[in-house]
């Protein structure tokens, strides 16, 4: 049996490629969908059977806030469920930005109707507050190799131009060789004129995302601390690594203090999830890193976050490959080959 730590991917991973991922994946999960659909239709919402089971895929539809936390929640816990117990023991959960409320449900920590009302909500509010952007610029380069110098450099640059009157800007997410920055438009645009293009495509503006994990998410921290309660959270029932890398452990877990991370610190401070990859891979050293769906788009960062860490001996997007091939480190579930070897 090998053993595995799972990965639950944030916003910006359900796109045009994964639609139609729920019914071609899980045609045999239609209560749990009827549970979630039952929260979204109280809420004059459109259903998740509506938005996956579109006859096209909509930018402008899928990708806000309300809709892709719904979409991405019901992807990755399902996905979840669907990974074969009999020959991979889950050792620790894990995820990146809003990954964070399906690694609650997977581990155990909320229902997963608890937790989907949890992602619903704080996807509606985000949606309805819209606060600043998010860009993502590079401090690999195109082999992954780390360049440690640039990434301070670049996190020195961010806290001069937010040091600037009217200008909000701060490292949202510490993702592998990958720096999320959020801000108000006027703190993003004075990084943009400040750094090189560099791959073609860097600096990335993220479509429909906010100044996540910022101070600018206090206003939607706030409305979500009044909507929702403490009680359903619990302890969880599999170590559970936060954007600290910080382990919540069964039976060991003060959940009055997880609650208040997850409606707090979580919403507005950096979510580090190269530190959460570091610290998962150290304290457990799984055979295995899982990524559920949907999409395909997290492997990059987690080869890089275990590259930072050393993991094996990488140094590399060539050792990771090397180590993939013999290994393999990562199953991702997005794709349909190694979906295939963690799925009964």
């Amino acid at each position: 049996m090998k053993t595995a730590v799972v990965i639950c991917p944030g916003r910006g991973t359900y796109n045009k490629t994964e639609l139609g991922y729920l019914s071609q994946h899980h045609a045999d999960k239609r209560d749990l969908f009827a549970g979630f659909d039952a929260v979204r239709h109280a809420c004059g919402q459109e259903t998740l059977q509506e938005l996956d089971g579109a006859a096209s895929y909509s930018a402008s539809r899928h990708t806000r806030g309300d809709n892709a936390s719904a979409l991405i929640y019901a992807c990755t816990t399902a996905d979840f469920f669907a990974i074969d117990r009999k020959a991979i023991e889950i050792v620790a959960v894990t995820g990146n930005s809003m990954g964070w409320y399906s690694a609650l449900a997977c581990a155990g920590a909320l229902s997963p109707q608890d937790g989907f009302v949890l992602a619903n909500t704080m996807g509606s509010l985000m949606q309805q507050h819209l606060i600043g952007g998010q860009l993502i610029y590079p401090f690999a380069d195109e082999t992954w190799r780390m360049d440690l110098q640039h990434r301070a450099d670049l996190l020195a640059l961010v806290r001069s131009i937010a040091d600037k009157p009217e200008h909000d800007l701060a490292l949202s997410i510490d993702l592998g060789g990958m720096l999320v920055i959020a801000g108000n438009d006027t703190g993003l645009k004075a990084f943009e004129r400040q750094v090189p293009r560099v791959q073609e495509r860097f600096p990335l503006r993220l479509a429909n995302h906010a100044a996540f994990h910022t101070h600018l998410q206090a206003p939607v921290a706030a409305a979500g601390r009044e909507k929702l309660p403490r009680a359903p959270f619990m302890q969880p029932s599999l170590p559970l690594v936060d954007g600290r890398g910080a382990i919540w452990w069964p039976g060991a877990s003060d959940v009055v203090a997880l609650y208040d991370y997850t409606l707090g610190h979580q919403v507005t401070q950096t979510y580090d999830f190269t530190q959460a990859l570091t610290a998962a891979a150290r304290e457990f050293a799984p055979d295995l890193f899982i990524i559920t769906g949907p999409g395909t788009t997290m492997g990059g960062a987690v080869a890089q976050s275990l590259i930072r860490a050393r993991w094996k001996n990488m140094a590399s997007k060539a050792d990771f490959e090397t180590a993939q091939q013999a290994g393999p480190v990562i199953a991702a579930m997005g794709m349909a080959d190694q979906r295939a070897t963690v799925v009964s």
